[in-house]
C-alpha cells in the first residue's frame, strides 16, 4: 500500500509539473495522430540531459534520435505508427528519477527507454514496476536493476562482467598485484563496480571515495603514487573523469588508469589530449564495427549543429550512441511482437525479442539481462586525440 501511495503522489507531482509546461525537450500532446495522419506511438526516453551524468545521457540519446530520424515509423498489427519520443530528464540525482519515470507514466508511452546511469535507473525502475510499464535499460550495468523487477530489461552487459573483464586486463597487460580503486561516495555504479573488481582482483587493493562534487583530485592521485599501485582503477562519471585524466596529464602519472564504459568518452579523450596518460576503458562498441551507421551518424552530426554540441563538439562515436541506436530498434522490435501499443502487450513480447544490431547480436535472458559474452578495451591515442581498440576480451 505504501508504494502505491508513493506512485500516486509521484503521479500528481509529474502532473502538476506537466501543467506548469514540463520539460522542454517533451513533446507536444498531438491527439493520437501525427502530421502525416498516422496514429503515434510514444516511447518514453528517460535519461540524464542535466547532471554529472547529462553528457553521457545526452550522447546516449543521440543515438536513440538518430535511429528515429532513420525509422520514423513502424507496422504494428498491420497498421503504420509514426514512432514519438517522450523525454523526461531524470537529472543525475535519485531524488529527481522517480518523479521523471512517472512523468513518462503519465504521457502515455508504450515502453521506456534508459537510463545512463544505474543509480537513476534503480531510482526510477519501482515506478515503471509500479505501473506495468516496460523499461529496456540501455547502457546501466548494475545487476540490481533488473533484479526484483519484472519490468525492467537492458541491452548491455552487466558491472559483474565488465569488473572481470578488467581485472583479466590488469593482469595480462601490467601483470598488476596492486590496485588503487576510486569512486564517488554513495554512488551506486561506481561503488558496485569497485566491489566487483576486488572480488575479482587476487591483488591488494585500495579504495578511497570521493564525495559529491569534488572538485581537486590530487590527493587521491598523489596517495595512488605512494603507495606504488600498478593500475588505478576509476569507474566514475563524465565529469569526474575529465578532471582525473587532466590531473594525471598534469602530473605526468605513469601509472595506467583503467576505467568503465563511462569513460568510453570524446570528452575524456580531449582532456588526455597531448599528454603521456596511459587510459583504457571497457565499452559496448568500437568505430568500425559498422562502417554504415557509422558513416550515417557522424553525417548527421555534421549537419546538425544541436547534436554536434551534445556529442561534445565533434563527430567521434561514443559506445553510449551506438548502444542508444540499438535500444530503439529493440523497442520496435517489442512493439512488432506485441502487436500491440499497449504497455502490458509489449512487456509480454519484450523477453522473446531478439535483434542483430550494430553492437551485436541482443536477446535477454530469464532475468532480462543481455545476453552477452564481449567487451571492448580501447585506449587513449594522445597523439591523434582518437581511441584506438586495444583487445577484445570475453568471459565464460
Amino acid at each position: 500500500m505504501k508504494r502505491v501511495f508513493a506512485l500516486a503522489l509521484t503521479l500528481v507531482m509529474a502532473l502538476s509539473l506537466a501543467a506548469c509546461g514540463g520539460s522542454s525537450d517533451t513533446p507536444a500532446d498531438d491527439g493520437g495522430a501525427s502530421e502525416s495522419g498516422d496514429p503515434v506511438v510514444r516511447i518514453g526516453v528517460f535519461e540524464p540531459a542535466t547532471g554529472d551524468s547529462g553528457p553521457g545521457g545526452k550522447q546516449e540519446m543521440l543515438g536513440m534520435q538518430y535511429a528515429n530520424r532513420e525509422t520514423p515509423t513502424v507496422d504494428i498489427g498491420g497498421t503504420t505508427y509514426t514512432v514519438e519520443l517522450v523525454y523526461a530528464d531524470n537529472g543525475s540525482t535519485t531524488d529527481k528519477a522517480p518523479t521523471a519515470a512517472a512523468e513518462l507514466v503519465s504521457k502515455d508511452v508504450s515502453l521506456v527507454l534508459g537510463s545512463y546511469g544505474s543509480s537513476v535507473a534503480m531510482a526510477g525502475g519501482p515506478v515503471f514496476d509500479e505501473a506495468g510499464l516496460a523499461a529496456i535499460g540501455v547502457t546501466c550495468t548494475n545487476p540490481q536493476i533488473t533484479a526484483g523487477n519484472d519490468y525492467y530489461f537492458r541491452i548491455c552487459f552487466l558491472d559483474n562482467f565488465q569488473a572481470q573483464v578488467l581485472v583479466n586486463f590488469a593482469k595480462d597487460k601490467f601483470s598488476a598485484q596492486k590496485a588503487y580503486c576510486l569512486g564517488e561516495l554513495g554512488n551506486e555504479y561506481d561503488q558496485g563496480l569497485i566491489a566487483f573488481f576486488e572480488q575479482n582482483f587476487d591483488g591488494e587493493v585500495i579504495k578511497d571515495s570521493f564525495p559529491t562534487n569534488t572538485s581537486d583530485f590530487s590527493t587521491y592521485l598523489t596517495k595512488a603514487v605512494a603507495e606504488d599501485v600498478d593500475v588505478i582503477f576509476c569507474p566514475v562519471s563524465i565529469a569526474y573523469a575529465t578532471q582525473i585524466v587532466k590531473l594525471a596529464a598534469s602530473m605526468d602519472l605513469d601509472i595506467p588508469l583503467l576505467g568503465s564504459d563511462t569513460l568510453d568518452s570524446n570528452m575524456v579523450l580531449e582532456a588526455a589530449q597531448g599528454s603521456n596518460v596511459q587510459l583504457y576503458v571497457s565499452t559496448f562498441y568500437q568505430e568500425g564495427g559498422s562502417p554504415e551507421f557509422d558513416d550515417g551518424i557522424k553525417a548527421w552530426l555534421n549537419e546538425d549543429s544541436t547534436a554536434m554540441t551534445n556529442n561534445g563538439g565533434n563527430d567521434t562515436i561514443a559506445a553510449v550512441t551506438a548502444m542508444g541506436y540499438d535500444a530503439y530498434y529493440v523497442a520496435l522490435e517489442a512493439l512488432k511482437a506485441a502487436g500491440s501499443t499497449d504497455p502490458g502487450a509489449v512487456k509480454a513480447a519484450l523477453p522473446g525479442v531478439t535483434y542483430d544490431g550494430v553492437s551485436g547480436s541482443i536477446a535477454f535472458d530469464e532475468q532480462g539481462d543481455a545476453i552477452r559474452d564481449t567487451a571492448y578495451i580501447k585506449t587513449a591515442d594522445t597523439a591523434n586525440n582518437a581511441w584506438a581498440l586495444e583487445t577484445v576480451q570475453t568471459v565464460e
